[in-house]
Protein backbone atom coordinates (compact mmCIF):
# COMPACT_ATOMS: atom_id res chain seq x y z
CA UNK A 1 0.00 0.00 0.00
CA UNK A 2 1.67 3.25 -1.06
CA UNK A 3 2.14 5.86 1.74
CA UNK A 4 0.90 8.80 1.91
CA UNK A 5 2.64 12.23 2.62
CA UNK A 6 1.80 13.61 6.25
CA UNK A 7 0.44 17.35 5.69
CA UNK A 8 2.97 19.25 7.46
CA UNK A 9 5.43 17.19 5.25
CA UNK A 10 3.00 19.00 2.09
CA UNK A 11 3.37 21.85 3.56
CA UNK A 12 7.36 22.26 4.14
CA UNK A 13 7.66 21.44 0.39
CA UNK A 14 5.24 24.15 -0.14
CA UNK A 15 7.14 26.59 2.27
CA UNK A 16 10.43 25.73 0.47
CA UNK A 17 9.34 25.84 -3.26
CA UNK A 18 7.77 29.26 -2.23
CA UNK A 19 11.35 30.35 -0.93
CA UNK A 20 13.44 28.63 -3.84
CA UNK A 21 11.16 30.73 -6.01
CA UNK A 22 11.85 34.02 -4.47
CA UNK A 23 15.21 33.36 -3.93
CA UNK A 24 15.45 33.00 -7.34
CA UNK A 25 13.16 36.39 -8.14
CA UNK A 26 15.64 38.52 -5.30
CA UNK A 27 18.75 37.07 -6.72
CA UNK A 28 17.30 38.07 -10.44
CA UNK A 29 16.26 41.67 -10.20
CA UNK A 30 19.29 42.50 -7.92
CA UNK A 31 17.43 45.19 -6.62
CA UNK A 32 17.59 46.49 -2.83
CA UNK A 33 15.51 44.44 -0.55
CA UNK A 34 13.46 47.56 1.05
CA UNK A 35 11.20 47.24 3.86
CA UNK A 36 7.70 47.08 1.94
CA UNK A 37 9.07 44.05 -0.05
CA UNK A 38 9.79 42.06 3.42
CA UNK A 39 6.71 43.00 4.95
CA UNK A 40 4.87 41.56 2.25
CA UNK A 41 7.08 38.70 2.69
CA UNK A 42 6.24 38.45 5.93
CA UNK A 43 2.45 38.51 5.52
CA UNK A 44 2.60 36.02 3.01
CA UNK A 45 4.53 33.52 4.98
CA UNK A 46 2.46 34.44 7.74
CA UNK A 47 -0.64 32.74 5.72
CA UNK A 48 1.29 29.87 5.07
CA UNK A 49 2.38 29.56 8.75
CA UNK A 50 -0.03 31.36 11.12
CA UNK A 51 0.70 29.05 14.12
CA UNK A 52 4.10 30.34 14.10
CA UNK A 53 5.07 33.37 11.94
CA UNK A 54 8.61 33.54 13.60
CA UNK A 55 9.65 30.59 11.43
CA UNK A 56 8.51 32.76 8.65
CA UNK A 57 10.68 36.25 9.94
CA UNK A 58 13.71 33.85 10.23
CA UNK A 59 13.03 32.66 6.84
CA UNK A 60 12.84 35.93 5.64
CA UNK A 61 16.35 37.28 7.61
CA UNK A 62 18.08 34.14 6.56
CA UNK A 63 17.63 34.86 1.87
CA UNK A 64 18.04 39.18 3.05
CA UNK A 65 21.02 40.81 1.77
CA UNK A 66 23.09 42.78 3.87
CA UNK A 67 22.97 45.57 0.84
CA UNK A 68 22.28 44.98 -2.47
CA UNK A 69 25.71 47.27 -3.52
CA UNK A 70 27.49 44.50 -1.29
CA UNK A 71 25.68 41.76 -2.93
CA UNK A 72 26.18 42.91 -6.58
CA UNK A 73 29.36 43.57 -6.10
CA UNK A 74 31.00 40.29 -4.30
CA UNK A 75 28.13 37.56 -5.63
CA UNK A 76 30.30 35.19 -7.05
CA UNK A 77 29.15 33.78 -10.62
CA UNK A 78 28.74 30.01 -10.37
CA UNK A 79 27.35 29.34 -13.78
CA UNK A 80 30.06 26.65 -14.59
CA UNK A 81 29.27 27.05 -18.24
CA UNK A 82 29.47 31.24 -19.13
CA UNK A 83 31.00 34.29 -18.29
CA UNK A 84 27.84 36.69 -19.27
CA UNK A 85 29.35 40.04 -20.21
CA UNK A 86 26.71 42.59 -21.59
CA UNK A 87 26.37 45.90 -24.09
CA UNK A 88 24.65 47.98 -25.66
CA UNK A 89 25.51 49.90 -28.89
CA UNK A 90 24.33 51.06 -32.51
CA UNK A 91 23.53 48.09 -34.95
CA UNK A 92 20.98 49.86 -36.73
CA UNK A 93 19.90 53.47 -37.99
CA UNK A 94 22.84 55.86 -39.09
CA UNK A 95 25.46 54.49 -36.71
CA UNK A 96 25.02 51.18 -37.11
CA UNK A 97 28.52 50.57 -38.92
CA UNK A 98 30.31 51.96 -35.54
CA UNK A 99 28.75 49.28 -33.60
CA UNK A 100 28.89 46.74 -35.93
CA UNK A 101 32.43 46.91 -36.70
CA UNK A 102 33.65 47.05 -32.81
CA UNK A 103 31.00 44.24 -31.71
CA UNK A 104 32.90 42.31 -34.52
CA UNK A 105 36.11 42.60 -33.09
CA UNK A 106 35.54 41.69 -29.62
CA UNK A 107 33.72 38.69 -30.73
CA UNK A 108 36.92 37.65 -33.07
CA UNK A 109 39.10 37.66 -29.49
CA UNK A 110 36.03 36.08 -27.55
CA UNK A 111 35.50 33.29 -29.53
CA UNK A 112 39.17 32.17 -29.89
CA UNK A 113 39.63 32.26 -26.25
CA UNK A 114 36.15 30.08 -26.44
CA UNK A 115 36.99 27.71 -29.03
CA UNK A 116 40.41 27.06 -26.41
CA UNK A 117 37.99 26.04 -23.41
CA UNK A 118 37.34 29.61 -22.20
CA UNK A 119 38.97 30.95 -18.97
CA UNK A 120 38.97 28.57 -16.50
CA UNK A 121 36.83 25.97 -18.19
CA UNK A 122 34.28 28.98 -18.35
CA UNK A 123 33.50 30.25 -21.93
CA UNK A 124 32.04 34.07 -22.56
CA UNK A 125 28.63 34.79 -23.61
CA UNK A 126 28.48 38.52 -24.98
CA UNK A 127 25.08 39.74 -25.56
CA UNK A 128 24.76 42.93 -27.54
CA UNK A 129 21.52 44.79 -27.41
CA UNK A 130 20.94 47.52 -30.33
CA UNK A 131 20.37 51.33 -28.74
CA UNK A 132 20.82 53.19 -32.36
CA UNK A 133 22.99 55.38 -30.69
CA UNK A 134 20.07 57.17 -29.11
CA UNK A 135 20.41 57.42 -24.97
CA UNK A 136 16.45 56.46 -23.79
CA UNK A 137 16.82 53.23 -25.47
CA UNK A 138 20.07 52.62 -24.33
CA UNK A 139 18.99 53.05 -20.55
CA UNK A 140 16.26 50.44 -21.35
CA UNK A 141 18.75 48.03 -22.80
CA UNK A 142 20.98 48.51 -19.73
CA UNK A 143 18.08 47.95 -17.32
CA UNK A 144 17.03 44.65 -19.22
CA UNK A 145 20.85 43.81 -19.24
CA UNK A 146 20.75 43.91 -15.71
CA UNK A 147 17.89 41.82 -14.86
CA UNK A 148 20.25 39.14 -16.45
CA UNK A 149 20.89 36.54 -14.25
CA UNK A 150 24.90 35.83 -13.71
CA UNK A 151 25.53 39.11 -15.58
CA UNK A 152 29.02 39.83 -14.71
CA UNK A 153 29.89 43.07 -16.29
CA UNK A 154 28.96 45.55 -18.79
CA UNK A 155 31.24 45.92 -21.89
CA UNK A 156 31.90 47.59 -25.17
CA UNK A 157 29.21 50.67 -24.82
CA UNK A 158 29.51 52.97 -27.70
CA UNK A 159 29.61 56.61 -27.75
CA UNK A 160 29.13 59.60 -24.98
CA UNK A 161 25.65 60.59 -24.98
CA UNK A 162 24.16 57.39 -24.38
CA UNK A 163 26.97 55.70 -21.61
CA UNK A 164 27.06 59.37 -19.58
CA UNK A 165 23.27 58.16 -19.18
CA UNK A 166 23.84 54.45 -17.49
CA UNK A 167 26.81 56.04 -15.28
CA UNK A 168 24.36 56.76 -12.12
CA UNK A 169 22.09 53.70 -12.19
CA UNK A 170 25.68 51.39 -12.79
CA UNK A 171 27.72 53.55 -9.71
CA UNK A 172 24.39 52.53 -7.90
CA UNK A 173 23.93 48.92 -8.57
CA UNK A 174 28.23 48.58 -8.31
CA UNK A 175 27.98 46.72 -11.53
CA UNK A 176 31.73 47.43 -14.03
CA UNK A 177 31.62 49.15 -17.44
CA UNK A 178 34.81 48.05 -19.49
CA UNK A 179 36.49 49.37 -22.39
CA UNK A 180 33.67 51.86 -23.38
CA UNK A 181 34.08 53.23 -27.05
CA UNK A 182 34.70 57.10 -25.69
CA UNK A 183 37.25 59.47 -24.78
CA UNK A 184 34.77 61.52 -22.96
CA UNK A 185 36.35 63.36 -19.52
CA UNK A 186 33.39 62.43 -18.17
CA UNK A 187 33.96 58.62 -18.49
CA UNK A 188 37.36 59.59 -16.32
CA UNK A 189 36.13 61.19 -13.54
CA UNK A 190 37.84 60.10 -10.19
CA UNK A 191 34.37 59.24 -8.32
CA UNK A 192 33.16 56.98 -10.73
CA UNK A 193 34.40 53.45 -9.31
CA UNK A 194 33.10 51.32 -11.68
CA UNK A 195 34.27 52.61 -15.13
CA UNK A 196 37.93 51.70 -16.77
CA UNK A 197 38.71 52.75 -19.83
CA UNK A 198 40.73 51.18 -22.83
CA UNK A 199 41.31 54.06 -25.00
CA UNK A 200 43.02 57.13 -25.07
CA UNK A 201 40.81 60.56 -23.92
CA UNK A 202 39.63 62.98 -26.85
CA UNK A 203 41.37 65.67 -25.08
CA UNK A 204 44.38 63.34 -25.95
CA UNK A 205 43.33 63.62 -29.48
CA UNK A 206 42.13 66.83 -29.86
CA UNK A 207 45.94 68.16 -28.34
CA UNK A 208 47.50 65.95 -31.28
CA UNK A 209 45.40 67.30 -33.88
CA UNK A 210 45.83 70.66 -32.74
CA UNK A 211 49.60 70.79 -32.22
CA UNK A 212 49.95 69.24 -35.93
CA UNK A 213 47.53 72.12 -37.73
CA UNK A 214 49.51 74.33 -36.02
CA UNK A 215 52.75 73.53 -37.37
CA UNK A 216 51.72 73.26 -40.17
CA UNK A 217 50.82 76.96 -40.27
CA UNK A 218 47.00 75.88 -40.16
CA UNK A 219 46.13 78.46 -37.50
CA UNK A 220 42.21 79.86 -38.47
CA UNK A 221 40.93 76.33 -36.97
CA UNK A 222 37.18 75.96 -36.77
CA UNK A 223 35.17 73.45 -34.62
CA UNK A 224 31.94 71.94 -35.23
CA UNK A 225 30.47 69.96 -32.77
CA UNK A 226 27.95 67.20 -32.13
CA UNK A 227 25.26 69.21 -29.95
CA UNK A 228 25.34 66.83 -27.10
CA UNK A 229 27.91 65.23 -24.43
CA UNK A 230 30.65 64.03 -26.80
CA UNK A 231 30.74 67.21 -29.31
CA UNK A 232 30.55 69.91 -25.66
CA UNK A 233 33.08 67.67 -24.68
CA UNK A 234 35.14 67.48 -28.00
CA UNK A 235 34.38 71.64 -27.73
CA UNK A 236 36.32 71.87 -24.50
CA UNK A 237 39.00 69.73 -25.37
CA UNK A 238 39.35 72.04 -28.75
CA UNK A 239 39.17 75.37 -26.70
CA UNK A 240 41.48 73.96 -23.97
CA UNK A 241 44.15 72.87 -27.12
CA UNK A 242 44.26 76.35 -28.43
CA UNK A 243 44.45 78.06 -25.43
CA UNK A 244 47.99 76.56 -25.09
CA UNK A 245 48.76 78.25 -28.17
CA UNK A 246 46.96 81.65 -27.30
CA UNK A 247 44.43 80.89 -30.16
CA UNK A 248 40.69 80.85 -30.23
CA UNK A 249 38.04 79.06 -32.83
CA UNK A 250 37.73 81.25 -35.77
CA UNK A 251 34.24 79.61 -35.50
CA UNK A 252 32.15 77.42 -33.65
CA UNK A 253 28.65 75.39 -34.82
CA UNK A 254 26.76 72.67 -33.90
CA UNK A 255 25.32 69.18 -35.90
CA UNK A 256 22.30 67.26 -34.79
CA UNK A 257 23.37 63.60 -33.66
CA UNK A 258 22.44 60.87 -36.49
CA UNK A 259 21.99 63.69 -39.17
CA UNK A 260 23.15 65.03 -42.20
CA UNK A 261 21.92 68.34 -42.05
CA UNK A 262 24.21 70.45 -41.75
CA UNK A 263 23.35 73.23 -44.22
CA UNK A 264 23.60 75.91 -40.69
CA UNK A 265 27.40 74.98 -39.68
CA UNK A 266 28.32 75.33 -43.64
CA UNK A 267 26.72 78.50 -43.94
CA UNK A 268 29.10 79.77 -40.49
CA UNK A 269 32.30 78.07 -41.85
CA UNK A 270 31.66 80.03 -45.64
CA UNK A 271 31.62 83.23 -43.48
CA UNK A 272 34.35 82.03 -41.12
CA UNK A 273 36.75 80.64 -44.43
CA UNK A 274 39.02 78.98 -41.91
CA UNK A 275 41.87 77.16 -43.07
CA UNK A 276 41.21 74.03 -40.69
CA UNK A 277 37.89 72.04 -39.45
CA UNK A 278 38.05 69.99 -36.73
CA UNK A 279 34.76 67.84 -36.71
CA UNK A 280 33.59 66.35 -33.88
CA UNK A 281 30.88 63.82 -34.88
CA UNK A 282 30.14 60.72 -35.78
CA UNK A 283 31.30 59.80 -40.16
CA UNK A 284 26.97 60.73 -41.01
CA UNK A 285 27.62 64.46 -40.02
CA UNK A 286 31.36 64.74 -40.86
CA UNK A 287 30.67 63.22 -44.44
CA UNK A 288 28.37 65.55 -45.19
CA UNK A 289 30.16 68.10 -44.32
CA UNK A 290 32.78 67.37 -46.02
CA UNK A 291 31.57 67.05 -49.59
CA UNK A 292 29.67 70.20 -49.03
CA UNK A 293 32.77 72.15 -48.33
CA UNK A 294 34.51 70.27 -51.34
CA UNK A 295 31.34 71.95 -53.15
CA UNK A 296 31.79 75.26 -52.12
CA UNK A 297 35.70 74.96 -53.01
CA UNK A 298 36.22 76.21 -48.99
CA UNK A 299 40.20 74.34 -49.01
CA UNK A 300 40.43 73.54 -45.36
CA UNK A 301 42.06 70.88 -44.10
CA UNK A 302 39.31 68.71 -41.99
CA UNK A 303 39.99 66.66 -38.89
CA UNK A 304 38.11 64.08 -37.21
CA UNK A 305 38.12 62.35 -34.05
CA UNK A 306 38.75 58.66 -33.74
CA UNK A 307 35.15 58.22 -33.15
CA UNK A 308 33.77 59.46 -36.70
CA UNK A 309 34.29 55.76 -37.66
CA UNK A 310 37.45 55.74 -40.14
CA UNK A 311 35.97 52.96 -42.67
CA UNK A 312 32.36 54.20 -42.27
CA UNK A 313 33.31 58.03 -43.20
CA UNK A 314 35.94 56.77 -46.22
CA UNK A 315 32.76 54.62 -47.22
CA UNK A 316 30.20 57.33 -46.91
CA UNK A 317 32.61 59.87 -49.78
CA UNK A 318 32.81 59.65 -53.32
CA UNK A 319 36.15 57.92 -54.63
CA UNK A 320 39.31 60.39 -53.90
CA UNK A 321 36.98 63.17 -52.26
CA UNK A 322 38.29 61.61 -49.22
CA UNK A 323 42.03 62.30 -49.68
CA UNK A 324 43.81 64.69 -46.88
CA UNK A 325 41.03 64.28 -44.33
CA UNK A 326 42.36 63.13 -40.73
CA UNK A 327 41.33 61.29 -38.24
CA UNK A 328 43.54 60.52 -34.93
CA UNK A 329 43.54 56.95 -33.67
CA UNK A 330 43.61 55.16 -30.37
CA UNK A 331 44.81 52.26 -31.67
CA UNK A 332 47.71 50.58 -34.52
CA UNK A 333 47.62 50.65 -38.05
CA UNK A 334 45.26 47.71 -38.52
CA UNK A 335 46.86 46.88 -41.83
CA UNK A 336 50.25 46.79 -40.37
CA UNK A 337 50.97 42.87 -40.24
CA UNK A 338 54.61 43.04 -38.72
CA UNK A 339 52.91 44.29 -35.14
CA UNK A 340 51.97 41.17 -33.75
CA UNK A 341 49.30 42.09 -32.07
CA UNK A 342 47.56 43.14 -35.60
CA UNK A 343 48.60 40.62 -37.03
CA UNK A 344 46.45 38.38 -34.13
CA UNK A 345 43.85 40.59 -35.18
CA UNK A 346 44.09 39.98 -38.63
CA UNK A 347 44.09 36.03 -38.18
CA UNK A 348 41.44 35.93 -35.76
CA UNK A 349 39.08 38.02 -37.82
CA UNK A 350 39.52 35.99 -40.71
CA UNK A 351 38.53 32.54 -38.95
CA UNK A 352 34.81 33.02 -38.83
CA UNK A 353 34.73 34.96 -42.05
CA UNK A 354 37.01 34.64 -45.15
CA UNK A 355 36.22 38.32 -46.57
CA UNK A 356 36.11 40.13 -43.07
CA UNK A 357 37.60 43.67 -43.92
CA UNK A 358 39.98 45.35 -41.12
CA UNK A 359 39.95 48.68 -39.41
CA UNK A 360 40.76 51.11 -36.52
CA UNK A 361 37.11 50.39 -34.95
CA UNK A 362 37.20 46.30 -35.55
CA UNK A 363 40.78 46.67 -33.97
CA UNK A 364 39.70 48.70 -30.69
CA UNK A 365 36.62 46.10 -30.05
CA UNK A 366 39.58 43.56 -30.64
CA UNK A 367 41.74 45.80 -27.90
CA UNK A 368 39.28 46.13 -25.76
CA UNK A 369 37.69 41.95 -25.79
CA UNK A 370 41.73 41.45 -24.74
CA UNK A 371 41.99 43.61 -21.56
CA UNK A 372 38.40 42.52 -19.91
CA UNK A 373 39.55 39.09 -20.71
CA UNK A 374 43.27 39.65 -19.14
CA UNK A 375 41.34 41.04 -16.09
CA UNK A 376 39.13 38.10 -15.41
CA UNK A 377 41.58 35.68 -15.97
CA UNK A 378 43.60 37.36 -13.28
CA UNK A 379 41.13 37.65 -11.08
CA UNK A 380 41.57 36.32 -7.86
CA UNK A 381 40.04 34.46 -5.53
CA UNK A 382 35.79 33.73 -6.67
CA UNK A 383 35.06 35.82 -9.91
CA UNK A 384 32.47 38.68 -8.57
CA UNK A 385 32.21 41.88 -9.99
CA UNK A 386 34.50 43.75 -7.01
CA UNK A 387 37.58 41.42 -8.01
CA UNK A 388 36.88 41.80 -11.56
CA UNK A 389 37.25 45.52 -11.03
CA UNK A 390 39.99 45.39 -9.17
CA UNK A 391 42.13 42.91 -11.13
CA UNK A 392 41.70 45.41 -14.06
CA UNK A 393 43.38 48.04 -12.08
CA UNK A 394 45.72 46.28 -11.15
CA UNK A 395 47.49 45.39 -15.10
CA UNK A 396 50.61 46.83 -15.13
CA UNK A 397 52.65 47.09 -18.49
CA UNK A 398 50.92 44.39 -20.08
CA UNK A 399 52.30 43.84 -23.94
CA UNK A 400 50.07 42.64 -26.11
CA UNK A 401 52.71 42.71 -28.65
CA UNK A 402 52.82 45.93 -29.94
CA UNK A 403 49.91 47.95 -27.78
CA UNK A 404 50.31 47.82 -24.49
CA UNK A 405 47.93 47.89 -21.43
CA UNK A 406 48.62 49.91 -18.31
CA UNK A 407 46.98 51.35 -15.36
CA UNK A 408 49.83 52.10 -12.88
CA UNK A 409 49.97 55.64 -14.06
CA UNK A 410 46.30 56.45 -14.77
CA UNK A 411 43.56 53.81 -13.43
CA UNK A 412 41.12 55.16 -15.11
CA UNK A 413 42.41 54.40 -19.10
CA UNK A 414 44.72 51.54 -19.95
CA UNK A 415 46.12 52.93 -22.94
CA UNK A 416 47.36 56.39 -23.91
CA UNK A 417 48.04 55.57 -27.93
CA UNK A 418 47.31 58.50 -30.06
CA UNK A 419 48.02 58.77 -33.80
CA UNK A 420 47.45 60.72 -36.81
CA UNK A 421 46.22 59.31 -40.07
CA UNK A 422 45.47 61.01 -42.88
CA UNK A 423 43.48 59.57 -46.64
CA UNK A 424 45.20 58.71 -49.22
CA UNK A 425 48.58 59.49 -47.53
CA UNK A 426 48.28 55.81 -46.51
CA UNK A 427 48.00 52.40 -47.89
CA UNK A 428 44.74 51.33 -46.24
CA UNK A 429 44.64 47.82 -47.72
CA UNK A 430 47.05 44.88 -48.20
Amino acid sequence: MPRTRSKAASTTDTIAKKFHFLRRRIFVMKTRVTNQIIISLYKHMGKLIPSNRSIAIGIILAIMPATAQQQNARTPFKNKNNIILGQSLPLSGPSAQIGQKYRAGANAWFDEVNRKGGIKGRKIELISLDDQYEPDLTVTNTKALLAKPNLLALFGYVGTPTTKEILPLIEKKKVPLIAPLTGASLLRKNDLEMVVNLRASYRMEIDKIVNSLIRSARQKIAVIYQDDAFGKDGLRSAEAALKKHDLKPVAIATVQRNSAKINPALRVLEKAQPNAVIIISTYVSSAALSKALLQKNIKARIMNVSFAGTRALENSLPVGQANGIGVSQVVPFPWDRWIPVVADYQRLMRVNNSSARFGFTSLEGFMAARLITEGIKNAQGPLTREALITSIRSIKKVDLGGFQLDLSRNNKQASDYVELTFFGAQQWEP
